[in-house]
């Protein structure tokens, strides 16, 4: 369409984000972590993966010590307590 900015193109077509939530059984930091990340996600309607860190030998060794943890695409978005705003916001960047 003639007149239309490739910015503004660009900006109505989210990114395809995925986020994972590294969590183990009996976690009680990993319930609440997934209760916001579960919110969040379907907000905005961002799909989200939990993986659990005790069947997954790489991410229990790089991890283990800060779980819960929340990637985005992979990369480390933050770990024990989920903050609901935050993630929000790297979501919708």
């Amino acid at each position: 369409m003639a007149g239309m900015s490739p910015l503004f193109r660009r900006r109505s077509e989210p990114r395809a984000r995925l986020v994972t939530l590294v969590r183990k059984p009996g976690c009680h930091l990993c319930d609440d972590a997934q209760v916001v990340v579960e919110k969040v996600c379907g907000d905005l309607g961002v799909p989200w993966e939990p993986k659990d860190i005790t069947e997954d030998r790489e991410l229990y060794d790089r991890y283990w010590e800060q779980i819960p943890v929340v990637l985005i695409d992979g990369e480390q978005h933050t770990f024990w307590r989920v903050n609901e705003e935050r993630l929000r916001r790297a979501l919708t960047e």
